[in-house]
Parts: structure tokens; sequence; C-alpha cells
């Protein structure tokens, strides 16, 4: 191989992978629930938004993120198209949408569950597409 045609095959493969990460899936999916489409995980679980968040940051942590799981992020996962990754009190990454953190809730045991909307004097929403 010539040093042009190493050029170019490094290139082409660095396109490749900025494109992939550009047109990455959003990490929720759109499910059907009695009050309407939610946001939902991959597992077709609800996902929620908390009152108390602010500026991008959780509010809720120890026994609080035990009831409503973050909806993780992994360090390989790029934001884009109105979603973001914070970062956890612990570390942790977790996905945001339009800037509020996302959660699931431990309550809900099917999809389509929603048992978490309105929690806390109504501090949880679900969250909507």
């Amino acid at each position: 191989m010539t040093t042009s045609s190493i050029r170019l095959a490094l290139t082409l493969a660095a396109t490749l992978a900025l494109t992939s990460a550009a047109f990455a899936a959003p990490p929720t999916k759109t499910g059907k629930t009695d009050k309407g489409s939610v946001l939902t995980d991959a597992k077709g679980m609800s996902l929620y938004t908390f009152d108390k968040d602010m500026d991008g940051k959780s509010a809720c942590n120890g026994p609080c993120a035990t009831n409503w799981p973050a909806l993780k992020a992994e360090a390989s996962d790029a934001a884009g198209d109105g979603y973001t990754i914070i970062t956890r009190d612990d570390g942790s990454k977790q996905w945001a949408h339009k800037g509020k953190p996302l959660y699931t809730f431990a309550k809900d045991t099917k999809p389509g569950d929603v048992t978490g909307d309105g929690f806390l004097n109504g501090a949880w929403h679900l969250a909507m597409p």
C-alpha cells in the first residue's frame, strides 16, 4: 500500500466513525399508555422527569435513586437530537431529554405502567416525546 492509499483508508474510516456517531439511535423509544404517548427505555418502561432537577443536574440520589433508577448512559454513547448526557453525584452517566434527566420508576412492573406520574405531590411527570 502506498502512503496516499493508507491516508485515504484512514480518512474513510474516520468519516464512517463520525457518521455513525452523528446518526446514533436515540436512547429512548415512544410507547403508548393510558395517558397517551410517552418516552420509554429500551424495555418499553415509562420514563419520568423530576421537578427538583435543575440545570441538567439530578437531585435524585441515594434512596430516591433506588425508587427512581436513572436511565444510564454508557461511556460510548453520544448526545444529540435533544438528548444530553449528565454526570450524576456518584460519577455515573445519565441520559437527559431537553435538559431534564430521565428515570424509570421501580413500582412500574410492565411496559405501559405509569404509576409514578404525579408522585410526590406532583413532582414526578411522564416524559413526553
